[in-house]
């Protein structure tokens, strides 16, 4: 069925004044005065409508959800973050509140947008060895695309690392896994609903050779690598300390300097480092919530794509942004990057191409992240009925500006997702009892911090 989303109050493309027509789950025109080519069989009015790309989450730690706001951990930096933390997802998180933790995090992202989202999984207690799997079928459930990683942790306190022993995996696990995963879960066809990345944590939990055997890893089986990398001050430090070079040598030396890659934060890169990322094309998932939250420093977007680096967008974990709404990370990413550069530097059209087609070029796609012909039909749809909208004069920029936070209308491949800014067949309330109840493990151990 050709479906006609028509005469949207304003929309996120050129040459689409009166809507598009979606089609077997593509955007196959762009409708200007005269309307469709061609007949339609169904008509959507998006005259309420700000229509804009499906937003692309690339950085996440979705079980996170569970501590957020934790008494142990608030009013810390990273690294004691970190500590605090450790020791409670090493002993409290379980397969049914990891399943709880993925789900609620999943629909609080597609609520506000988001149609693709990429997790940063490095957490596999012994009850989960197919906590990949558990993330790939939740997703499948709300009918979202989902860019799975599979993380590990491998390097713990006892062997220089920071990370709580009860959070490493087996060397050998971790890389069978990686084949597992990559052999069931990564679709390199357009339209594809999962790809996988392979993704050790960081340089201060992971060992030299996981680096280097996960970059041979994606060569062989062509696919991305993440990890996180000029997050923090302690971070140089660390990488000083026990590599004897910065983060960014040591991603070099571990063959990791390439075009395959994303990293997350990317805050603390001087300009011959910024120079060197745009040369090899690598991407920098910008999280400026997270970033804020934790005092980490202010990520040189402007900068970074001057050089020819990829900028895309992430929530980043739950428990250093407290919640995982896309669309509220938009409206942060404008104003630090406006206190960074100056109030005409960053405008609400550079953080929505970041949020969208940035994102997806970080994940290595090109089929969604705009509203063109031939992309996938995913869309956020948005009204401005609310009082904060009152008296806004550009539709666009009214959605950053502002402070939209939740879509009214979702829809992924074609089909809708999200209906009068609910999850379709999602019960809400259920979710936030049973995750809520969930959670209450967590807090057990707390201390005033």
């Amino acid at each position: 069925m050709r479906i006609w989303i028509r005469n949207p109050l304003a929309i996120m493309a050129d040459d689409a004044p009166y809507g598009i027509v979606v089609e077997n789950g593509r955007i196959v025109e762009l409708v200007g005065a005269d309307g469709p080519a061609a007949p339609v069989g169904e008509e959507f009015d998006a005259s309420r409508h700000v229509v804009i790309p499906g937003l692309v989450n690339t950085h996440h730690h979705f079980f996170q959800t569970l501590t957020r706001a934790h008494p142990a951990a608030i009013n810390k930096e990273l690294f004691p973050w970190l500590k605090a933390l450790y020791p409670l997802w090493g002993t409290h998180l379980g397969r049914e509140s990891f399943r709880l933790a993925v789900r609620l995090a999943l629909t609080e992202l597609l609520m506000s947008g988001c149609t693709t989202a990429s997790d940063h999984l490095f957490v596999f207690p012994p009850d989960m060895p197919d906590a990949v799997d558990i993330e790939a079928e939740e997703a499948a459930k709300l009918g979202m695309r989902v860019a799975l990683t599979r993380g590990a942790i491998n390097l713990g306190s006892k062997s220089g690392g920071i990370a709580d022993e009860r959070l490493m995996q087996d060397y050998d696990t971790v890389l069978a896994d990686c084949e597992r995963v990559l052999g069931k879960y990564h679709d390199r066809r357009d339209g594809a609903y999962t790809t996988v990345a392979l993704a050790p944590c960081a340089p201060f939990n992971v060992t030299r050779q996981l680096m280097i055997d996960t970059a041979v890893l994606a060569e062989k089986y062509d696919c991305r690598l993440h990890t996180h990398l000029g997050e923090t001050h302690d971070e140089d430090d660390y990488c000083l300390h026990h590599f004897g070079c910065r983060p960014l040598d040591y991603l070099e030396q571990v063959g990791w300097m390439n075009d395959r890659v994303w990293l997350a934060h990317g805050i603390h890169f001087d300009m011959d480092e910024i120079k060197r990322i745009g040369k090899h094309r690598i991407g920098v998932c910008h999280c400026p919530t997270s970033n804020m939250l934790l005092a980490s420093g202010q990520c040189r977007t402007k900068d970074l794509e001057e050089a020819g680096a990829i900028v895309g967008l992430g929530v980043d974990g739950s428990a250093s942004n407290d919640n995982s709404n896309m669309m509220e990370g938009v409206r942060q990413a404008l104003l630090l990057g406006r206190l960074t550069y100056g109030a005409s530097a960053v405008t609400h059209h550079d953080v929505l191409r970041w949020a969208t087609e940035g994102s997806a070029r970080c994940l290595g796609r090109t089929d969604i992240g705009r509203i063109a012909v031939g992309y996938q039909a995913d869309l956020a749809m948005f009204t401005l009925d609310e009082l904060r909208f009152s008296g806004a004069g550009d539709p666009l920029a009214a959605l950053v500006l502002c402070g939209a936070h939740q879509a009214d209308r979702v829809m992924v491949g074609g089909e809708w997702r999200v209906t009068d800014g609910m999850p379709v067949g999602m019960d809400v309330k259920k979710l936030r009892f049973e995750h809520g109840q969930a959670a209450q493990r967590f807090l057990c151990e707390a201390t005033a911090g």
